[in-house]
């Protein structure tokens, strides 16, 4: 059986599918009582650009931006990842026909929404069976080396969007401020992250949180032997905190990889973490939009204050620290 998620998975405005695992947010089906991950199992991944030209940007150019954002995700360690551009085509992104589509779309009504994803999977085995990025023609875009002032730049949103192609979801590892009823980025470190930066603006490099999110699906185990993880429970008043973010800092490297409690019992599992101590931070969701992150229909509790664990933790090669438990209290 097939199962289609219709993702608007942009970088401005974000409808996300429900979580799928325990320690990243990953798309997924459901099979009976567990979930199982959104991927793809062949490689390469094949996949055709739509024949338009945009105002700035030609088809063959936006096919190279595209090109070189899979060539990013694909260069991550360990992970055996590989795509093949086939050719253009005139069919649009979003249909369901068993082909990888990528091209820009005119979708004026989507007016704060950069791009989206859309991807069927097997609902039995979480196959990715094909996966489409349409990109709204709506903006001005770029590809221009260094950032374009006033336009948008194509390779930035399709490396984004091209984590969603591969199952991940979204990270919380920014900051963002008010401005004018929206948000505007002050910084990120997570490609991931489901607010764009401001037109002009370059981000084409994965930080520690996308790679430890690709890897956890992908990785072979020569990953899994040369990193470890932490696992534990945020609770508060003695009682599971469901939707807290936990963010793991390795004051040695400087890299920060993230996490969410995604059940009512407050556990939760980094992994993919550098050996060594790491600094563990819990905070609330409430910098942004709770549906751009996790199911707006879970009971997804805000009502804390940011607190460290009170011990570095040790993360240790090929294994896992022993379990941690996060005490939070109401703002």
């Amino acid at each position: 059986m097939r199962r289609y998620l219709a993702l608007i998975l942009a970088a401005l405005v974000i409808i996300v599918w429900a979580p799928a695992a325990d320690a990243y947010l990953k798309l997924g089906t459901r099979v009976g009582n567990n979930i199982v991950n959104a991927k793809f199992n062949t490689f390469p991944i094949r996949y055709f650009v739509t024949n338009r030209d945009v105002p700035g940007v030609t088809a063959q150019q936006a096919q190279q931006a595209y090109d070189r954002a899979f060539a990013t995700w694909h260069a991550v360690p360990n992970t055996g990842m590989s795509s093949q551009f086939v050719g253009f085509t005139g069919a649009n992104p979003g249909a369901a026909d068993g082909i990888n589509v990528l091209g820009f779309q005119n979708r004026p009504d989507l007016d704060r929404v950069l791009g989206s994803t859309s991807i069927t999977t097997n609902s039995t085995t979480g196959e990715i069976l094909d996966a489409d990025i349409f990109f709204n023609s709506t903006f001005a875009w770029s590809v221009a080396q260094g950032g374009e002032a006033g336009r948008q730049d194509l390779e930035s949103i399709a490396l984004h969007e091209i984590g969603h192609l591969h199952g991940l979801g979204h990270s919380m590892i920014g900051e963002t401020e008010l401005v004018g009823g929206g948000r505007r980025v002050l910084g990120a470190e997570a490609v991931m992250f489901p607010i764009a930066f401001s037109a002009g603006t370059v981000n084409r490099t994965l930080r520690a949180d996308d790679i430890a999110g690709i890897s956890d699906i992908y990785g072979d185990s020569t990953f899994r032997t040369s990193t470890g993880s932490i696992t534990g429970r945020v609770t508060k008043n003695g009682t599971g905190v469901l939707g807290a973010h936990i963010v793991a800092f390795n004051p040695a490297s400087g890299k920060l990889v993230g996490g969410f409690t995604l059940s009512d019992d407050g556990t939760f599992t980094i992994a993919g973490l550098e050996p060594g101590p790491q600094v563990v931070r819990v905070e609330p969701l409430d910098d942004g939009d709770i549906s751009s992150f996790l199911d707006p229909a879970l009971n997804i509790d805000v009502n804390f204050k940011v607190v460290f664990y009170n011990k570095l933790v040790v993360v240790p090669r090929g294994g896992t620290a022993p379990s941690i438990e996060v005490k939070v209290v109401a703002k």
